[in-house]
């Protein structure tokens, strides 16, 4: 258990002191418990360590700890700087037990922190920052409460005025425990199972070793509440208690006996070794002898004379060779010696100098003295005292350094272990928030589908009685008036609404998220888009964005390849859009220094034949955008600019309208005005073909008519419904090709387009403009009318949410046309439409010269 007597600073109450308090952690809770005394049975408070950290400084004295709540901060004090570190390494490692027990976490983050709190443990032991200290059994544990409480000045500084109630509830059972102590010779306390465990077996035994007087065994945890009340200041307890054992004698005597029996078997295995070599020789020999004696014929015996005879010459050179090397060697001692003595002459000749300097630094050394003595004697003892106080000081500032590295090193596991406690914290609010976004969405879609109802209810209203009738525009009304994002934000803390939040009025460029249709029923149907979308927003954000942001965080240096197609065709992250259109603009534009300067000069000086056009445009620029829609904004003189160097850059186009739309998204997203510009650069003559913005529009024309032959081909069922209702779709899709989508597609929608066509070129907008009618073919079908059909196909791109699902129709879908079709298609459709352009001119001719003839 970790319990103990601590000091804590009141600085609450009336008498601001250092009072003694009995502290005892609450495993259960996580809470650290302080009573006046041990004997109490009512805490006098508690702090909560779930939430808490922990600090140490060296300015606020030996022992002195800091625990910081997110409601105030305690003061407490112990014994020692041991006790102190002990205390804040138990704490740390209970409060980490406690955070990262399963019960206070949802099941979907178990295996993540189970993970965490390996890896946790596996940092914890490769970086030990602080060593373990032991445990001062003298101040802590539960042999801490039979020791008598740390004695304060007075009794009055001890107790706790702002709980007399607990003071008095303390007291009175203090009071009825000790007279049931003296009747019946028991206990007064009631501890819980867990405080009656004990903190090693030899205590244990200890502890069993009491027998009560009528022979039983007496548990331990009565000989811990006897011997607390015996300090308490209750006599008469047995002295048995406390019996000591000393078994060191018994230690010395093994110890000598292991060092004995040591040096016996060394000599024995020694004296083995000798005779295993006289026995090996001995047998030998007798094997020698053997077969000497056994040899049948002399022949053969001399043959083991002439052997052995061999063998004593050859060991007669190997002795011969040996003495030599002994000679060798001899000789090389003999130089050594030599060396050693002449090293041994030059050492005595230093020794006799150093001797020799030494008398004369003494000699000198007196003589200062007797010249310093008289007349510096005050001096010298000042001198002696200064010394003295410079190494006080110096030690006291080991003793501070000492002290700093110990905070050091505490504080670095603190910081340690509080930034792994937050970052199970972000987990689990991030599966928190994960799970809000999920039932947010699906809040989203119910709602969607409730506004959805009120308008098809909405629509058969001449059916209905008058009081259906008007609760019908009564929920309307009232559905338009709701905003999901003030009830966000009265129901969630700012922090958590900007993340469930993200569809508001404007997003991250400036445009409306629900348009601002003036019609009553297409309000609502605005309100029923922005649903959908922010359904849709919220569902794919963890599966499908968050993938495709880290795919993208893990592309380095930017170049053309497959896979970057794939992603640029996804869509391009906020954070990335910005650096890839640039990247992309510069790969086909050289920038040349000063050229956009230098057009602005012109401008200034000399009035474009386009100015009026362009100012005429510049308030119909994105009007669903709040950077455009002010006359005050600053991003209407950039635009200003920029189409006005334009204008000097092309004269063969100088100016047409679209252009502005063109250049008011580059200035969005790229917010440089030279950058938009050369974007804008890039589209009209390297992306678009030639003469797509000139005064006859002539290339616009041909691509109209190349469409309407994809249409047919790809969807051959709705270009049927077209011509039998006599549908002209130019009329519609006209201003689609000629801006890109702007001001027709929602803003998210529209950029991911613009990643693809910036990248790829004109043909995006070919895929994009079919995706679109595939996705509303069968809203379309089911139309039968032709004014009901031109009125859906003003706004119907509008109604499209989900813009996975249309890139997924626009590049899988959908057949793929080469790039080598499209041009094909455009030369053939240019011919028709130059001939028809030319018999125009000659019908008009043949018409002027007809008039001219009739005269006036």
């Amino acid at each position: 258990k970790l319990c103990g007597y601590l000091n804590k600073l009141g600085i609450k109450g009336p008498i601001k002191t250092w009072k003694s308090r009995w502290f005892f952690y609450d495993e259960n809770k996580c809470h650290l418990l302080y009573y006046r005394t041990a004997q109490d049975i009512n805490p006098l408070g508690s702090i909560d360590l779930s939430s808490a950290s922990f600090d140490c400084k060296v300015e606020n004295g030996e022992g002195v700890f800091e625990i910081r709540t997110p409601s105030r901060v305690f003061t407490l004090k112990a014994i020692s700087k041991q006790a102190m570190v002990y205390w804040l390494q138990q704490l740390q490692m209970r409060r980490w037990e406690f955070c990262n027990t399963q019960s206070r976490f949802p099941p979907v983050l178990l295996t993540c922190f189970c993970v965490l709190v390996c890896f946790y443990t596996d940092i914890v032991d490769n970086e030990d920052f602080l060593p373990p200290v032991k445990t001062p059994t003298e101040a802590v544990g539960l042999k801490a409460a039979s020791l008598p409480a740390p004695q304060t000045s007075t009794a009055l500084n001890n107790i706790s005025l702002k709980h007399p109630w607990t003071e008095i509830q303390n007291t009175v059972y203090n009071i009825c425990g000790s007279k049931q102590l003296w009747g019946n010779n028991g206990n007064v306390f009631s501890f819980s199972e867990s405080q009656e465990h004990l903190e090693n077996r030899d205590e244990e035994q200890e502890a069993e070793e009491g027998i009560l007087e009528d022979g039983r065994i007496e548990p331990r945890q009565n000989w811990v509440r006897k011997a607390r009340w015996m300090n308490s200041g209750f006599p008469g307890l047995p002295e048995e208690l406390s019996r000591e054992r000393n078994p060191m004698d018994k230690v010395n005597v093994l110890q000598q006996q292991i060092l004995t029996l040591t040096e016996e078997v060394k000599s024995q295995k020694e004296l083995v070794k000798l005779l295993h070599k006289a026995l090996e020789a001995a047998q030998q020999e007798k094997r020698a002898s053997s077969m000497y004696l056994t040899a049948a014929e002399d022949k053969d015996r001399l043959e083991l004379v002439r052997h052995k005879v061999r063998q004593i010459a050859d060991l007669t050179s190997r002795l011969e060779t040996i003495e030599q090397e002994k000679k060798e060697l001899e000789q090389i001692l003999t130089l050594r010696d030599n060396h050693i003595q002449e090293l041994k002459e030059h050492v005595q000749l230093l020794m006799e100098k150093n001797h020799a300097k030494q008398e004369v630094i003494i000699a000198l050394m007196e003589q200062m003295a007797r010249e310093l003595s008289d007349p510096l004697q005050e001096a010298n003892t000042i001198t002696a005292e200064t010394l003295y106080k410079q190494q006080e000081e110096i030690e006291h500032l080991k003793d501070d350094i000492d002290a700093y590295k110990t905070q050091n090193q505490f504080l670095n596991s603190e910081i340690h272990q509080v930034t792994r406690l937050w970052t199970s914290v972000a987990e689990n609010e991030k599966a928190l928030l994960m799970k809000c976004a999920c039932l947010q969405a699906r809040n989203c879609q119910m709602e969607s589908k409730y506004l959805t109802v009120l308008r098809k209810l909405q629509e058969a209203v001449p059916g209905l009685p008058s009081s259906h009738a008007e609760l019908v525009r009564n929920l309307i009304q009232e559905a338009l008036q709701w905003d999901v994002k003030e009830e966000a934000e009265q129901a969630l803390p700012f922090e958590l609404t900007s993340a469930l939040c993200p569809s508001s009025e404007y997003d991250e460029y400036g445009f409306m998220t629900v348009p601002d249709y003036e019609v009553e029923d297409w309000k609502l149907l605005a309100k029923i888009q922005a649903l959908e979308i922010k359904s849709n927003n919220l569902r794919s954000q963890e599966v499908v964005e968050k993938p495709l942001r880290d795919r993208w965080n893990s592309v380095g240096e930017l170049s053309p390849s497959a896979e970057l197609k794939t992603l640029i065709r996804s869509g391009i992250p906020v954070e990335h859009r910005q650096q890839v259109w640039r990247w992309i603009v510069s790969r086909h534009c050289s920038h040349l220094p000063d050229h956009y300067q230098r057009l602005l000069r012109q401008s200034k000086s000399t009035k474009h034949p386009a100015c009026r056009q362009i100012e005429l445009d510049l308030p119909r620029t994105l009007t669903n955008n709040k950077h455009f829609s002010s006359p005050t904004s600053q991003l209407i003189p950039k635009l200003r600019r920029v189409l006005l160097a334009f204008s000097w850059h092309n004269p063969a186009i100088g100016y047409c309208q679209g252009l502005n739309r063109l250049a008011a998204v580059a200035l969005l997203v790229l917010e440089d005005e030279e950058s938009a510009f050369w974007c804008l650069v890039h589209i009209v003559e390297n992306l678009m073909p030639a003469d797509y913005y000139s005064d006859t529009l002539i290339t616009s024309q041909v691509d109209q008519r190349v469409f309407k032959d994809f249409l047919s081909e790809k969807l051959p069922r709705l270009m049927a419904h077209f011509e039998q209702y006599r549908i002209d779709v130019s009329l519609i899709t006209f201003n689609w090709f000629l801006v890109a989508f702007v001001d027709s597609l929602v803003s998210d929608i529209l950029l991911r387009v613009w990643d693809a066509f910036l990248y790829e070129g004109t043909k995006v907008i070919f895929r994009y403009a079919l995706a679109i009618f595939k996705y509303n073919e069968e809203e379309i079908l089911r139309i039968h009318d032709s004014v009901e059909i031109y009125q859906y196909l003003r706004f119907f791109t509008r109604m499209i949410m989900d813009g996975r699902k249309l890139m997924n129709i626009a590049f899988n879908d959908l057949n793929p046309f080469p790039m080598k079709l499209l041009r094909n298609r455009r030369s053939m459709h240019r011919e028709e439409l130059e001939a028809e352009l030319c018999e125009l001119e000659q019908i008009k001719a043949a018409y002027v010269k007809e008039r001219a003839k009739q005269g006036p």
